[in-house]
């Protein structure tokens, strides 16, 4: 079981939201042109730092995950971030919002610090496990970034499914390679218990087999138009004062 966790861990396995997710980055840093100034908010080990070098690029995390952390220009709560007001043309805060317990300070303090007509680039889960525990408070539908976000003030541009719902099942079966247990007694003993127990333990190759090939699939193509997804990807504008007065 340990070699099976460290395969299903490594690079055999195609974990098809972190391919998603740099694509969606990579459209932010298009975004920009050359000197305009982006923060990465929760930035933790700053993985996407390289699609912004044309930028001017800084990064804030509060720094008190046991986690690598890359060296960090403002350590603080994303709630009270330590610059001036409208300093940056745009704001990263991927795979973040779930672990702000007051989601609407820190939305508003973002929304402060952005130029208007500056973006917001967001990601967050719907369908993910617990994770940087306790730091883990919430998942959001997409009327939850809606409300979110507009009662921050912000404008949603963009909304749509992170990855398909192909990839939402290849991280589902991945965890059940991972994750069933192999004990008669895990199912409540006696037949049914044996049971599930054979053939949880018999699908383990099969099902990672399958997870590897719908991963795959998804970074091919993703299917949006039924299932659900397992994480969102909205770009969010602060209005400018002539959109405010309309």
């Amino acid at each position: 079981m340990k070699r099976l966790r460290s395969v299903v861990s490594g690079r055999i396995w195609q974990n098809s939201s972190r391919v998603h997710l740099d694509r969606f980055v990579q459209e932010a840093g298009r975004s920009l042109s050359a000197g305009a100034r982006v923060l990465d908010a929760g930035a933790g080990d700053a993985p996407y730092r390289a699609r912004f070098e044309h930028a001017r690029y800084e990064s804030a995390d509060f720094c008190q995950v046991d986690k690598d952390y890359a060296p960090v220009d403002f350590v603080c709560d994303l709630a009270d971030i330590p610059v001036e007001d409208a300093r940056y043309d745009a704001v990263l805060l991927t795979q973040v919002l779930e672990h702000l317990p007051e989601p609407q300070r820190v939305l508003r303090e973002l929304l402060r610090i952005l130029t208007p007509g500056g973006r917001l680039w967001l990601t967050a889960p719907l369908f993910y496990a617990e994770h940087e525990q306790p730091h883990d408070y919430y998942r959001y539908t997409q009327f939850g970034f809606l409300h979110q976000l507009r009662s921050a003030g912000f404008e949603v541009e963009h909304m749509a499914w992170l990855e398909g719902y192909a990839g939402t099942v290849s991280y589902q079966l991945k965890e059940a390679v991972l994750k069933l247990p192999h004990s008669s007694a895990a199912y409540g003993g006696g037949f049914v218990g044996g049971a599930c127990m054979t053939v949880a333990f018999l699908l383990r190759l099969p099902l990672f087999a399958f997870s590897s090939l719908l991963a795959a699939a998804d970074v091919r193509h993703r299917h949006v138009t039924s299932g659900q997804c397992k994480n969102y990807e909205v770009i969010a504008r602060k209005p400018t004062a002539a959109a405010r007065a309309a």
